[in-house]
């Protein structure tokens, strides 16, 4: 992205925000780069979630963005804030609140919002029960995010087609006229399932106007999903013996095309079980344990899934 942003102008100006030095020289955007730290959150980003590729490029994209638009400001040449409202569409457990948190630290950094804050809300924290109780609610909701960021998970479920009446109408009434007014001082990201997302644009025309960017989040691979959990074993204190790593493999390759699969979410509620299995094994063993053995999960703690004894998940209602 650097060498992108290396292009020369006839204008030269300090990194701080609109300050301008000497219109006589080049602008030097890849100082400009470096001295916002954006790379440090990217990097940070890219060790955090594996794969995404096309996510991190979307966030190193905008980053380049917001970095030329600031530049722009402080030369007087101004066109306008650009729509930082934005769309995560995917499953669960892809790690979109991780990056809601990296893209408000970029959009601290550079000064598009007044705090580095993500404020994760659902329904329930925006709709009431009865008359006159959500538009309170979502106010305050509103409030409490103003200056930074907030991410409104499973968003489509504030509008419920088969009850017109639904309170959740008010609610996204509420939303959008915030979105509009004071899009200088929030920015608002809608996530959910990607069907669910665009039906809900498609009822609400005037929600999706005020959207710039969208997001798509595609499942893990097999591979990535296995990448994950080795890096949760290690962060645990654990390992996969060699069999267990090939159990693992297989359990994922059936456990994806099961319901209620949530990629990363799901990886680490079945070593979570493993581990559990793990644990009374060891117990019912009746022999004397070194730390090899408290650290090791075996093939046998992966295979007592039901999903390979029923074809189901270990927990229907995993998500």
């Amino acid at each position: 992205m650097t060498e992108q942003l290396l292009e020369k102008d006839t204008i030269n100006v300090v990194t701080e925000q609109n300050k301008v030095i000497d219109t006589d020289q080049n602008i030097d955007l890849e100082t400009a780069f470096q001295e916002s730290h954006i790379q440090e959150i990217l990097d940070k980003l890219d060790q955090e979630l594996v794969g995404l590729k096309s996510v991190k490029n979307k966030i190193k994209e905008m980053a380049a963005l917001l970095l030329v638009d600031r530049i722009r400001k402080s030369l007087g040449l101004n066109a306008g804030a650009p729509s930082l409202h934005m769309t995560f569409l995917g499953n669960p457990g892809m790690g979109k609140t991780t990056v809601a948190m990296r893209m408000a630290e970029i959009l601290y950094r550079l000064g598009y919002i007044r705090r580095e804050n993500v404020m994760l809300v659902t329904r329930d924290d925006l709709v009431g029960q009865g008359i006159g109780q959500t538009a309170p609610k979502t106010r305050e909701v509103l409030n409490s995010a103003m200056g930074g960021v907030l991410l409104i998970d499973e968003a489509y479920t504030l509008y419920r087609p088969e009850n017109p009446s639904d309170f959740g109408l008010e609610a996204i009434e509420i939303i959008m006229q915030v979105m509009e007014n004071q899009r200088d001082d929030l920015v608002v990201i809608l996530a959910g399932y990607k069907q669910q997302m665009e039906h809900f644009f498609h009822s609400n025309p005037g929600m999706n106007s005020r959207i710039g960017i969208h997001i798509e989040f595609n499942d893990y691979s097999v591979d990535n999903l296995m990448i994950i959990a080795q890096h949760i074993v290690k962060a645990q204190n654990y390992c996969f013996s060699q069999e267990a790593e090939v159990a693992f493999k297989e359990y994922l390759v059936k456990r994806k095309t099961m319901p209620y699969f949530a990629n990363a979410r799901s990886v680490r509620n079945a070593i979570d079980r493993a581990r559990l299995r793990q644990a009374n094994r060891l117990l019912s063993s009746g022999r004397k344990l070194n730390k090899q053995d408290l650290i090791t999960i075996e093939a046998a703690d992966i295979l007592a899934s039901r999903v390979f004894r029923e074809g189901v998940p270990d927990c229907e209602t995993e998500s």
